[in-house]
C-alpha cells in the first residue's frame, strides 16, 4: 500500500472512528493482499508509512470475497469486477485476507 493511501485511511480513522469503517481492497494476488491487509490492521511492515507501528485493526475484505460480492448489485459486479473474478486466484486472495482479519496468518 503506499504511503499516499496509508495517510487516507488513518485520517479517516482518526475523522470517522475504527468502528465506522470496513476497508475494501482489490490488490491482484495474495500476497499483495495479505500486505494491505497487514497494513490496516497491525501497522505497515515495512516501517516507511505513516501507519508504521500504529494499529488500527480494521475489518478489511477483498472486493472478490462473497461477503462483499453480497452487498454489490449484480449488474454493476458482472460490469466492474467478473472479469476480475475469473482471472484472479479468489480463493488464495479470500484465504491470505481472512487469515490477517482473523488473526490467523500463517505468515
Amino acid at each position: 500500500m503506499d504511503l499516499e493511501n496509508q495517510a487516507r485511511i488513518k485520517k479517516l480513522a482518526e475523522q470517522y472512528g475504527r468502528e465506522n469503517l470496513i476497508v475494501v481492497q482489490g490488490a491482484g494476488d495474495a500476497d499483495s493482499s495479505a500486505l494491505v491487509a497487514e497494513t490496516v490492521t497491525t501497522g505497515d511492515p515495512s516501517y516507511a508509512g505513516p501507519l508504521t507501528e500504529v494499529q488500527l485493526g480494521l475489518p478489511i475484505y477483498h472486493i472478490l470475497e462473497p461477503e462483499v460480492k453480497q452487498h454489490i448489485p449484480s449488474d454493476i459486479y458482472e460490469q466492474q469486477v467478473a472479469l476480475m473474478e475469473l482471472a484472479l486466484d479468489t480463493e488464495g486472495i479470500a484465504k491470505a485476507v481472512k487469515g490477517i482479519r482473523d488473526g490467523t496468518s500463517a505468515e
